[in-house]
C-alpha cells in the first residue's frame, strides 16, 4: 500500500470506518513498512485516546494447581515449572497491595486466581474483599477468575467490580493447539456473560505461540466483533516446564506490528502492553506512541514486570498522563 493510501485509510478510520476481515487493505498492512504503519497507528491512537495511558495492576490471589492444560501456563498442574503454589490470600494482604498500587498512581486493580473457575468459599472470600476495597479505596476494581456463571457476574458487579479480564488467547482456529480442557466458545460465552452485567471486558491474547499472522488478525477481528474495550497483547515468555518451553521470543518488530494492526482493527479500544514488554525498545515506551494506550504495570504473575514508579516516570518523559 502506498503511503498516501495508508494515510487515507487512517483518515477513514478516524471518521468512523471499521475494517472488515475481507477488506484488501488488511492483508496489505502485513507488509507495510513498520515505521509507516506505526506512524498511522499513532495518529489513530492520538485521535481516540489522546495522551492518556491506562495503567492496571494485578495480584496473584490464588496460585498454582490449575486443572486446565493451557500449554503456555506455568500454573497448570500438568506442567512442572516450580511455580509458587498457595491458597487464596488474606484480605489484609490484598488490601495492602491494592492501597499501595492506588497510592502509586495505578488506575485499576485486579485479583487474579488460578483454576478453571472461582467457586465456593474462595468465591465468597473474593466478594468480601471486593466489597472492602470498594468501601475503603478509590481505585477501580477488575477481576480475573476464569469461567463464571451469570449469577457470579451479578454478584461481582454488586460487590464493586466494574471490569472483568478473560483472554481469548488466540484465534478460534488455533485455540485447540494450545488448550483442550475447555473451548474457545467457553471463553466467548464468559465474555458475553460479563458484558451482560454491564462490565467492561478486558480480553486479548498471547502472540508467539506458533500461530500465523492470519491467526493474529482473526483474533483482532473476533475482539472487534465482541466490542472489547481493553485488549492486552502478551508476547510469549516461554517458561521451562510448560508446553511452550524452548520457544524463542518474538522479535520486537513482530510485537510492534501486532500492536499497530490491533489499533487499526480496534481503533477505540485500549491496546494494552502486557507480558513481554521487556522485549520492546525502551521497555515499550515507543509502542505507547504507536498504537498502545495502556499497560499492565507492577509485578506480573509469572513473568517480571515494571514498577509503577518507573512507568509513571516514563509517562512524564513521553509527555503523557494516566489521569
Amino acid at each position: 500500500m502506498k503511503r498516501e493510501a495508508l494515510r487515507a485509510l487512517t483518515d477513514r478510520i478516524v471518521e468512523g470506518y471499521r475494517l472488515k476481515p475481507e477488506d484488501p487493505e488488511v492483508q496489505e498492512l502485513l507488509t507495510q513498512p513498520l515505521e509507516e504503519l506505526q506512524e498511522e497507528a499513532g495518529r489513530i491512537q492520538q485521535h481516540f485516546c489522546g495522551n492518556h495511558v491506562d495503567f492496571c495492576t494485578i495480584i496473584n490471589a490464588r496460585s498454582g494447581r490449575c486443572g486446565e492444560n493451557c500449554k503456555y501456563c506455568a500454573q497448570a498442574a500438568c506442567h512442572h515449572t516450580g511455580c509458587e503454589e498457595y491458597g487464596f490470600l488474606s484480605k489484609e494482604e490484598v488490601m495492602k497491595t491494592a492501597k499501595a498500587d492506588q497510592d502509586a498512581g495505578a488506575n485499576r486493580f485486579a485479583m487474579v486466581t488460578s483454576g478453571r473457575a472461582l467457586t465456593g468459599k474462595d468465591f465468597e472470600k473474593a466478594l468480601a474483599i471486593y466489597r472492602a476495597m470498594k468501601k475503603d479505596l478509590t481505585i477501580d476494581l477488575c477481576a480475573s477468575h476464569g469461567i463464571l456463571s451469570q449469577e457470579q457476574f451479578r454478584k461481582l458487579r454488586e460487590a464493586g467490580v466494574t471490569s472483568y479480564h478473560h483472554n481469548i488467547e488466540t484465534s478460534r482456529r488455533y485455540f485447540p493447539q494450545i488448550c483442550t480442557s475447555h473451548t474457545f466458545e467457553d471463553r466467548i460465552r464468559t465474555i458475553k456473560a460479563a458484558q451482560a452485567e454491564g462490565m467492561c471486558v478486558c480480553s486479548g491474547g498471547i502472540i508467539g505461540m506458533g500461530e500465523t499472522w492470519q491467526d493474529r488478525l482473526d483474533m483482532a477481528f473476533t475482539l472487534q466483533s465482541l466490542g472489547i474495550e481493553s485488549i492486552p497483547i502478551n508476547a510469549l515468555m516461554a517458561i521451562p516446564g510448560t508446553g511452550m518451553e524452548g520457544r524463542k521470543p518474538l522479535p520486537a518488530e513482530d510485537i510492534l506490528r501486532t500492536i499497530a494492526l490491533f489499533r487499526f482493527i480496534n481503533p477505540t479500544a485500549n491496546i494494552r502492553l502486557a507480558a513481554g514488554r521487556k522485549l520492546l525498545p525502551q521497555n515499550g515506551a515507543t509502542a505507547l506512541k504507536a498504537g498502545a494506550s495502556a499497560s499492565i504495570t507492577g509485578n506480573m504473575l509469572t513473568t517480571s514486570g515494571t514498577t509503577i514508579k518507573e512507568d509513571m516516570e516514563m509517562l512524564k518523559e513521553l509527555g503523557m498522563t494516566n489521569r
